[in-house]
């Protein structure tokens, strides 16, 4: 079977093509990664499992570099590095995974990307440690799950434009992630954006779409 890359992506909108693994066999991903190898250009796969990795061919995983924290791997390279830094804030170690594949999209991208984990607000003296790290940064990504009340406090302190990322970490009501998706939407803190449950990739590259505009407005572009 043949499949249909679209190569004209990053010319478009700045960010290449990137591969969803969870819902692909391992021999589909062989594939992908294979034709991807051939033409040469920088893909980013997402969602791949340790589990996944070991049934892919051995020929790609050793020309890949994979990260397990974030679920990520590199072909052919990164893309060259661009103004900008986006601060990654995690409320809880449980929140790394989504984290993570923000903070790799990112370092993928060209974009500087700092991660900034556990100082949800459960202690808010670790928030405040850190909060000058925080506002220093261009975009602020808030990785919470459970009430996601990080959302709502970085979204009232920091000037920058900030990304919910809400995870399905949680119990109880929490559970999924369907409780702190709909604090992030419902938060009174102005002009907070919000992506889907645990969309790490989403956010990241919302941030890059930011970044991008103000890159051209710095140039004089309308």
């Amino acid at each position: 079977m043949s499949h249909q890359y679209d190569h004209g992506r990053r010319d478009r909108i700045g960010m290449p093509e990137a591969v969803l693994c969870s819902s692909k066999t391992p021999t589909q991903i062989s594939a992908i990664a294979n034709e991807l190898a051939q033409v040469g250009n920088p893909a980013l796969f997402t969602r791949l499992s340790d589990t996944l990795v070991g049934e892919v061919d051995a020929s790609i995983t050793s020309a890949w570099d994979h990260d397990s924290t974030s679920g990520t791997a590199v072909l052919n390279g990164s893309l060259p590095a661009r103004a900008g830094r986006v601060a990654v804030v995690a409320a809880g170690t449980s929140d790394m995974l989504v984290a993570a594949e923000a903070a790799r999209t990112l370092e993928f991208s060209g974009v500087s990307a700092e991660l900034i984990v556990d100082v949800g607000v459960a202690g808010l003296w670790r928030l405040e440690q850190r909060l000058d790290e925080i506002k220093a940064a261009d975009v602020v990504i808030a990785v919470a799950g459970m009430d996601a009340a990080l959302v709502s406090v970085l979204g009232g302190l920091v000037g920058s434009p900030v990304i919910a990322a809400p995870t399905s970490v949680g119990y109880g009501v929490a559970t999924g992630g369907t409780t702190a998706l709909n604090s992030a939407l419902a938060s009174c803190a102005q002009g907070v954006t919000v992506v889907n449950i645990d969309n790490g990739f989403g956010a990241a590259c919302a941030a890059i779409r930011m970044l991008s505009m103000a890159d051209r407005f710095a140039g004089g572009q309308p």
